[in-house]
C-alpha cells in the first residue's frame, strides 16, 4: 500500500425512501401525459397548428441555452455542508474559502512510527484519527513484531498542526511509542525504490555504506570500529557473520574488518530493517573497495595544472611522500600537535569506511594536497593539508568547497574544522564558503563549524578551468 486515502460518509448523507415521493413522481408523469396529448391535438386539428409549433421549438431552444449559460456561470459554487461522499479524497493541500473559491493551504511532510496492536481494524482506526486532522498518509510500511506492528508513515499535513499534536492524535487512536520527525523531498519515493538507490550508491562508492545506512534507517547514529588501532595493536571489535540486534543498538560485521555499530536511542530497530541493514553491508563485502573514477583539471593563477581527483588506499606511499616533504609547523596546525609516523594513521584517513579524502596531483602525477571528509557519529569534520610550497595558491579553498559540497549531497546538516586559532588560512577558507559558522574555541583549539542548510551543491563534473587565489 503506497498511497492511502481515507474517506467517511455523512450519516445523513444516506437517502430516506418516502412513499410520498413516489406519489408526486406518478402524479407529475400523469400530468406531463396529459399535456403532451393536448398540444397534440391542437397542433393537429387546430388552425394555427404550425405556427404553434414553430413558437414551442424556438421557446424549447431559448431555454435550454438560459439553463446552458446559468450551469457555467454557477458551476464553481461550493457544496452543501452535508455533501454525499463522491468517492473523491480530501487534498488537505487546499480548503474552499468563504466565497467558495480554492485556497491553497501551506502543508509540511512528516515520518511517522507507530505501534499499534495486532488485530483488525487497528490501523482503520488510526486513518480514521489522520483523517480528522486532514492528514494525508503518502506513503505506508509495515514491520511485523512478535507482539504488535510497527507502521512507518509519510505524512502531508497542514502546517499548522505540530508534531505533538500529531502524536496526540495517534495516542487517541491507539498507537504507542510515536516517534516523528520532519521529512523533505528526497521522502516521497516507495520504499522499494528507495533501498534500490541505496544499494546502487553503495555498489559505485565505498564511502556510500555509511550514509546509506542513516538514510535507510533515519535518524542514527553510526560508529566504524576497526579492529585494529592506530598504533597497531587489536581493539576487540568484531561482530558476528550474522550479526547482532538489540533493541537500540545492532552490531555487523565490517567487511574491512572490525565492526559497523548503529544506534538509535528511544526506538528499537525492526528485524525488518536489521534485514535491509545487513543486506546492504553483505553487498559492500562481496564487492571489496572501490573509488569511482573522475578527475578536473584546474589551472593555477600562475599558470600551473593540477588535478582534483578522489584518493584511495593506493595513494598511500604517495601520501607519506608528501607528509614528509612539510614541515613541522604545516604538520603541527594539520594534526594539532607533534606527528610521528604518518603510515600509522594514513591508512585510516585515506580508507573509504570513513569519508572520503580529495587528492590533488601535479602535471608529472606529485601527490601535494589532501582533503578530508570524515564521518564522526552524527557530525561531519572536514581537514586539509597542503604542502608548504603550494600554499597560498587558492588549492585549499578549492578544495574544501568541493568538501563541502560532498557534504550536502551527502545531506550532512553541517561541518565543522579544528585547527588553532593562529592559522588564518583555515579561518579564511571557511569564511569564504559563504555559509553561516560557529566558532568555539576550548583550550587554545578552535572549532569552526557551517551549517549546510543554506547551501547548495556546485555539481562539479570532468572538466577543465581556473579558479584564483584564496
Amino acid at each position: 500500500m503506497t498511497d492511502a486515502q481515507v474517506r467517511i460518509s455523512h450519516p445523513r448523507a444516506r437517502r430516506r425512501h418516502h412513499w410520498r415521493r413516489d406519489l408526486v413522481e406518478l402524479a407529475a408523469l400523469f400530468t406531463a401525459v396529459a399535456v403532451a396529448d393536448g398540444l397534440a391535438n391542437l397542433v393537429a386539428h387546430g388552425p394555427d397548428g404550425p405556427v404553434l409549433l414553430i413558437a414551442s421549438a424556438v421557446a424549447l431552444v431559448a431555454t435550454a441555452a438560459f439553463h446552458t449559460w446559468w450551469a457555467r456561470r454557477h458551476s464553481h459554487a461550493p457544496p452543501p455542508a452535508d455533501t454525499v461522499d463522491t468517492g473523491e479524497s480530501l487534498d488537505p493541500a487546499s480548503a474552499t474559502g468563504p466565497q467558495g473559491e480554492d485556497v491553497p493551504r501551506e502543508t509540511a511532510l512528516w515520518r511517522m512510527r507507530t505501534t499499534v496492536r495486532d488485530e483488525p481494524g487497528s490501523l482503520a482506526a488510526l486513518c480514521v484519527a489522520l483523517a480528522g486532522h486532514r492528514v494525508d498518509i503518502l506513503t505506508l510500511q509495515t514491520h511485523p513484531l512478535a507482539e504488535g506492528t510497527v507502521d512507518e508513515f509519510l505524512l502531508r499535513a497542514p502546517a499548522e498542526l505540530s508534531a505533538n499534536e500529531l502524536s496526540r492524535a495517534v495516542a487517541a487512536a491507539g498507537g504507542s511509542d510515536t516517534w516523528t520527525e520532519r521529512a523533505d523531498a528526497h521522502d516521497l519515493v516507495d520504499a522499494p525504490t528507495r533501498v534500490l538507490g541505496l544499494a546502487t550508491r553503495t555498489a559505485l562508492d565505498a564511502a556510500e555504506l555509511p550514509l546509506a545506512l542513516r538514510q535507510l534507517l533515519g535518524r542514527c547514529t553510526i560508529h566504524s570500529l576497526p579492529a585494529v588501532s592506530l598504533t597497531g595493536r587489536p581493539t576487540g571489535e568484531t561482530a558476528p557473520v550474522e550479526g547482532v540486534l538489540e533493541s537500540t543498538t545492532m552490531r555487523l560485521r565490517d567487511p574491512n574488518g572490525g565492526a559497523i555499530t548503529i544506534e538509535r536511542p528511544h526506538l528499537p530497530f525492526t528485524p525488518t530493517e536489521f534485514a535491509r541493514a545487513r543486506a546492504l553491508v553483505e553487498l559492500d563485502a562481496r564487492l571489496g573497495p572501490r573509488v569511482p573514477r573522475g578527475e578536473d583539471v584546474l589551472t593555477l593563477p600562475e599558470g600551473n595544472e593540477i588535478t582534483v581527483r578522489r584518493a584511495a588506499p593506493g595513494d598511500i606511499e604517495a601520501a607519506k611522500a608528501m607528509h614528509e616533504r612539510c614541515s613541522d609547523r604545516t604538520l603541527a596546525l594539520r594534526y594539532h600537535g607533534p606527528v610521528a609516523d604518518a603510515d600509522r594513521y594514513l591508512g585510516h584517513l585515506l580508507s573509504p569506511r570513513y569519508g572520503r579524502t580529495l587528492a590533488v596531483q601535479t602535471a608529472s602525477g606529485r601527490l601535494v594536497a589532501l582533503g578530508h571528509l570524515l564521518w564522526d557519529g552524527d557530525e561531519t569534520e572536514v581537514a586539509l593539508l597542503v604542502e608548504d610550497s603550494w600554499q597560498r595558491r587558492g588549492i585549499g579553498s578549492e578544495l574544501l568547497r568541493r568538501l563541502v559540497d560532498l557534504a550536502v549531497e551527502a545531506r550532512c546538516d553541517s561541518v565543522y574544522a579544528v585547527t588553532q586559532a593562529s592559522n588564518t588560512g583555515m579561518v579564511a577558507a571557511m569564511r569564504g564558503l559563504g555559509l553561516p559558522l560557529d566558532y568555539q574555541i576550548e583550550e587554545g583549539t578552535l572549532v569552526v563549524t557551517a551549517r549546510l542548510d543554506t547551501a547548495a551543491p556546485t555539481n562539479y563534473a570532468v572538466r577543465r578551468g581556473h579558479f584564483g587565489r584564496g
